[in-house]
């Protein structure tokens, strides 16, 4: 046994705690990691692919005559699919915090896989006329419900079967993630576009993407089979009397982490998504060098992440949030203008913002994680993480749509530096949790 672990079963147990499961193996650790994060993965390059998608899907599930209005049509349902990841973290977080992390894991991933599938197959708008349009907006909201139960489980687990003194470095993995699903996405969307031309991936190549997503999820699903539960959750339902936090407390650390949430959430769509089809409508870049260009920004920001996390391994938590929150207030403007018609113009400000981000985001499921007690953890994760992301996030590439339709996109930039303000001052009372014991956490 491994005994730098600090969740083995050699742990001297916390008040109230009694710790009577098999110890875990450090490499049984690992496989569960590479595990979740493989599923993780393929969950974010489901949920990017329509959102990298949506210059296509617009025009072949919205009415086509008004450009405007079918670009802002799909962002809606892209918001609505965020409006149903609080719902699905709410009622996953509490599953999860009863049932436990795994068995969530394998239903999300059949869920999203599912709805992914579905997308691919739905026929378009010429054919069914606003059918289409529903089953888009339905299929969305079931994505929108797994991903925010896949998103607060994998976020628990791998927290929780962390070393305590790595859990920065090991939590980075849902950052890798994120963007290695959004990387994969790019990645496919830019051969198709590349290799059948814009108009094929107008008439049928768009649901390529969502087809690959679906045949994966059986791989997936084969290797999370093998997963063991965390122990954390497993010590948690054999203690004899867990002590439990005020329920004014507990709404007190939610509150402070949607606020924090708020900026990063922000950040990431704008940059992520977004800016892609910014530079493609707006600027006039091709479609194939857009994708190129954005996943090249992607693929320095996923390099970045591993040496993030296990800066705040070092350092500790709260420098980095506070560096996230004054660096993007400060770039926010002047990136945003250097996007051009150049690839190279996009790939930059990309990575530069990404950079940033993934100073908090490679570290996010640490201070979640440290942040909430074990038997509110899932479901506190789910629902903090859930609202932000749907208030500030899912919203984002709509209202930066809507604002630069109305010839005021500078006001979308001073709506993402305020937002890091808001990060910024919720970083204040955060306290710094670095290398905490998930079984007693002083909160």
């Amino acid at each position: 046994m491994n005994t730098s672990l600090s969740q083995s079963a050699d742990t001297p147990p916390g008040p109230g705690i009694a710790i009577d499961t098999p110890a875990v193996s450090h490499q049984q650790r690992r496989r569960s990691l590479v595990s979740s994060t493989a599923g993780n993965i393929l969950e974010w390059y489901e949920w990017s692919a329509y959102s990298v998608m949506s210059p296509f899907i617009a025009a072949a599930m919205f009415d086509s005559s008004n450009p405007a209005s079918g670009l802002l049509a799909v962002f809606a349902v892209f918001a609505v699919g965020f409006l149903m990841r609080p719902v699905g973290g709410i009622f996953f977080g509490w599953l999860g915090d009863r049932i436990g992390r795994k068995a969530i894991l394998l239903i999300t991933m059949l869920l999203m896989a599912a709805a992914c599938f579905a997308i691919g197959l739905t026929p378009g708008f010429a054919t069914i006329g606003v059918a289409a349009s529903v089953l888009l907006l339905l299929l969305r909201c079931l994505q929108g419900f797994a991903h925010g139960g896949e998103s607060s489980a994998s976020t628990t687990y791998v927290a929780e079967i962390a070393p305590a003194g790595k859990r920065g470095q090991w939590g980075s993995v849902s950052g890798v993630s994120i963007i290695g699903g959004s990387v994969l996405a790019f990645l496919i969307s830019a051969v198709l576009t590349t290799w059948l031309g814009e108009e094929a991936m107008a008439t049928y190549g768009w649901r390529i993407p969502f087809l690959l997503g679906g045949a994966m999820a059986i791989v997936v699903l084969w290797m999370r089979r093998s997963m063991h539960e965390s122990d954390v959750f497993d010590a948690h339902q054999n203690a004899d009397a867990p002590q439990k936090l005020s329920r004014k407390k507990i709404t007190l650390i939610t509150l402070r982490m949607i606020a924090f949430t708020s900026g990063l959430t922000c950040v990431n769509y704008v940059w992520m998504t977004y800016m892609t089809t910014f530079a493609i409508k707006e600027r006039g870049m091709q479609a194939d060098a857009a994708f190129w260009a954005t996943m090249v920004g992607q693929l320095v920001c996923l390099a970045s992440m591993p040496l993030m996390g296990k800066l705040s391994d070092r350092i500790g938590r709260k420098p980095m949030m506070f560096g996230f929150a004054v660096l993007a207030f400060v770039t926010t403007i002047p990136l945003t203008l250097m996007v051009g018609a150049a690839p190279w113009t996009l790939a930059l400000p990309v990575a530069a913002s990404l950079v940033m981000w993934a100073m908090c985001q490679s570290i996010y499921p640490a201070i979640q994680a440290e942040n909430f007690p074990t038997y509110v953890r899932s479901r506190g994760i789910g629902f903090a993480y859930s609202i932000s992301v749907a208030l500030f996030g899912g919203t984002a590439p709509y209202l930066n749509q809507l604002f630069v339709s109305l010839g005021a996109g500078w006001m979308f930039s001073v709506y993402v530096m305020t937002l890091c303000v808001v990060s910024f001052v919720a970083t204040l009372f955060f306290p710094e949790t670095k290398g905490a014991d998930l079984n007693k956490l002083k909160l």
